[in-house]
């Protein structure tokens, strides 16, 4: 193929050389190619992004860097609003060609569209490929006719009548690149170079610990660590996890596969050797392709409703009158509730970037249906910029979940923030590492210290109300209200069926399984059959 083209690969999400085929499309028939990161004011001026994500983020560029640096390449990082970018660089670079992998997030759609539009009046061609998901979201939609699966079993149902997820592409290598010029020059760092993150008006002393570095790099060793467990790739059920080990009990890939340092496909498929190596695996939802089809779930769902991360406007969300409590907000928000597991969560979550999914869940439940009725907007908001993993789709749709506004409406089903730790950490080690005002308190008041008399307070040194909060709320008392406010709320909506999921998808898959019970899609919770249990582990 004669090489004629000038070249730019964009990358935003996708920060990998492995399994990338926009970026592979740059540097096929090219006779010069650039990669650019550019630093949109849109994020950067955010200030709902955390420090743990940009130092995140930060390493992540970096790495991509020193790979493209083994390439004979470097990372190009520029500063200002792609749309006002771009038209320099086509004209100074004589750019023919522009590459880049699709993104299906509003702001990212319209970004795109207009830097489409751009390029088109420079004559530069475009190509875009999607890689981030396992499908590309617009043919699950089209192949449920038109509209997003809104449940978990009708996606599968979709699935099922498609081909698996494809195989991932080579890395980037020298014989990709061929001939292809990389023009790098002397001043590169002062000119093209990673900002620091006090450039970005950070102070880096507020960063917690360095428990999960950035990049691709990381991500693949994480990765093939976790695949090394053969027994444990094959044995993993997500609820069977615990949510409050002092290490995490699952892979913590979330992050990586959030900025795309390790390919959705790569990961699917190197679980899938696994499984052809044993007699037997668990199965979705709850293995770990289960959790990557959870993640292909609500990307799809997002890519088809408009206003996703909205209440209002939202199709799929159940218009619910929460209360506005700042003080309340800003108790949970803290680690202040006066609920030493609620807390001990927020306070992980704040310094460390990353809490078991079970863990999100208590919170999440504890902020809206459960305790406070706070809407899972301002949960969301909170979570997006503390998670390393913050992803728009996901975050938006499991908040809906755990308040019971859309995909799970069993709202009946509360996590009760003292019952809940206790089944995985009687001894509430997890509570002494992230609230060490409690690291004396007896094991028996470990959950309530507000119990404890105050002669057992004053020797663990700790008295509650002066070291440590009382409840904000009393959970027994406002979790009944709060279910017949939810029950109120969807008897408005769906009459009397309060207690059902009364979608059209939902009944319909229902109606094709004929008399067979569907089992319980809240894949976190254990049978909803016996009450009795479902007392004990959450109310």
């Amino acid at each position: 193929m004669a090489k004629h083209q000038r070249s730019l690969h964009w990358f935003r999400k996708g920060l990998r050389l492995h399994d990338n085929p926009s970026l592979l499309a740059a540097v096929k028939g090219s006779k010069e190619f650039r990669a650019v990161f550019i630093l949109d004011p849109f994020f950067v001026k955010s200030s709902n992004i955390g420090i743990n994500r940009w130092r995140f983020l930060m390493e992540s560029l970096r790495d991509l860097d020193d790979g493209l640096k083994q390439l004979g390449s470097r990372l190009y990082v520029l500063r200002g609003q792609p749309s006002e970018v771009f038209p320099k660089l086509f004209t100074q670079w004589k750019v023919t060609r522009l590459t880049f992998e699709s993104d299906t997030e509003p702001y990212a759609v319209k970004r795109d569209d207009l830097v489409k539009t751009i390029a088109e009046e420079h004559g530069v061609e475009i190509i875009q490929k999607m890689s981030h998901t396992l499908y590309h979201p617009q043919s699950v939609i089209k192949a449920n006719g038109g509209t997003p699966p809104l449940t978990y079993q009708r996606l599968l149902t979709v699935l099922s009548k498609m081909t698996l997820p494809k195989q991932p592409e080579p890395a980037l290598s020298k014989e990709c690149i061929g001939g292809c010029a990389l023009p790098v020059g002397s001043d590169h760092e002062s000119e093209f170079g990673l900002p620091s993150l006090e450039e970005l008006g950070l102070d880096p002393s507020n960063a917690g610990p360095h428990l999960f570095p950035g990049g691709e790099t990381e991500g693949l060793r994480r990765m093939k660590e976790q695949l090394a467990r053969q027994d444990w790739v094959c044995k993993f059920e997500k609820p069977k996890t615990e949510p409050n080990t002092l290490k995490p009990s699952t892979t913590v890939l979330s992050p990586y596969l959030k900025f795309g340092c390790v390919s959705a496909r790569a990961f699917y498929h190197g679980v899938q050797d696994v499984y052809t190596r044993k007699k037997t695996h668990s199965k979705p939802p709850v293995s770990l392709h289960g959790q990557l089809l959870w993640r292909e779930f609500y990307y799809i769902a997002a890519a088809g409703t408009p206003n996703f991360d909205k209440m209002e406007g939202n199709s799929v969300c159940l218009q619910v009158p929460w209360d506005t409590n700042e003080e309340l907000l800003q108790a949970w928000k803290q680690g202040r509730t006066g609920y030493p597991f609620i807390d001990a969560i927020m306070i992980q979550l704040k310094q460390e970037g990353w809490i078991h999914h079970l863990a999100r869940h208590a919170v999440a439940c504890f902020l809206t249906r459960g305790d406070l009725w706070i809407s899972w907007e301002e949960g969301q908001k909170v979570f997006d910029k503390w998670l390393l993993d913050a992803d728009w789709s996901l975050n938006a749709g499991n908040w809906m979940w755990l308040s019971a506004s859309a995909f799970f409406h069993q709202y009946f089903r509360v996590y009760s923030p003292i019952a809940f730790g206790k089944k995985t950490d009687k001894n509430g080690d997890y509570i002494r590492k992230y609230l060490p005002v409690l690291k004396k308190m007896p094991t028996q008041y470990i959950y309530e210290p507000w119990i404890a008399p105050r002669s057992v307070q004053e020797k663990a040194g700790c008295l509650v109300g002066t070291d440590y909060p009382r409840p904000i709320v009393v959970h027994s008392d406002v979790m009944k209200r709060n279910m017949a406010r939810m029950k109120q709320a969807r008897a408005t909506k769906y009459g009397d069926k309060s207690n059902a999921d009364t979608t059209k998808e939902a009944m319909t898959d229902k109606k094709k399984e004929g008399s067979k019970k569907r089992k319980t899609k809240d894949t976190d919770k254990t049978s909803t059959s016996k009450k009795s249990k479902t007392l004990t582990d959450f109310y």
